[in-house]
């Protein structure tokens, strides 16, 4: 593995950047984690905002190169280690749907999901990102009966963002738990890489409530 590929994730437990963490380990990637503390309010330090000015986790720094948001930090990812084969290369018919998924994650998916958290009014569905939530949510579900994968039977970066997405979305009781969901849910959540995470994410998460606690 070259030095060259040597990255650092600027990462909190049990946020969005686990499943980056999860991606990096999948793609057997030399990194360093910069932990930040979000209950002390670390990603609103001016150091934290020079790196990513919207105070949000994950952000993605490979030599002088920094990437935020977290679909353009899997796509970076996981064409940066093409040996692992997560993303299709340029000219394979696969590399289509693979960057259909990514974006309809941002661009729909989430949106929706936080529209459904926050119980916002719905909007009509010309002006909404998404349309409705459920011809959003059918849509990939429609996708997921069709292969064990978002890419049929090649497992691919989107499924570790889909997968690690879902997972969150059912313990919060935002989506419907339809089998098809869970079945994908808990394929991913199966993966070697998703408990070595959670692993590390349990011992930053107790170094970070024993940090909070009034001393003696």
């Amino acid at each position: 593995m070259n030095d060259d590929r040597k990255l650092t994730l600027y990462h909190s437990p049990n946020t969005r950047s686990s499943g980056t963490l999860i991606l990096l380990e999948e793609l057997g990637a030399p990194y360093e984690l910069h932990v930040l503390n979000m209950k002390s309010g670390e990603q609103r330090e001016p150091a934290y905002l020079a790196i990513n000015p919207m105070g949000k986790v994950p952000a993605l720094k490979h030599g002088d190169v920094v990437i935020t948001e977290q679909v353009a930090i899997y796509l970076y990812l996981a064409d940066l280690f093409p040996e692992a084969g997560l993303a299709p290369p340029v000219g394979d018919p696969l590399r289509g749907p693979f960057l259909r998924w990514m974006v309809f994650y941002a661009a729909c998916f989430e949106p929706a999901l936080i529209d459904r958290a926050t119980q916002r009014a719905t909007m009509a569905p010309a002006i909404s990102p998404y349309g409705d939530f459920d011809t959003m949510l059918k849509t990939v579900t429609d996708q997921l009966t069709k292969g064990p994968y978002l890419l049929g039977s090649r497992f691919s970066a989107a499924d570790v963002l889909w997968a690690t997405a879902f997972t969150w979305a059912l313990g919060l009781q935002l989506v419907t738990e339809l089998p098809v969901i869970v079945a994908y849910a808990n394929r991913g959540a199966a993966r070697p890489a998703v408990a070595r995470v959670r692993a590390k994410d349990a011992q930053l998460a107790a170094a970070h409530e024993a940090a909070a606690q009034p001393g003696p």
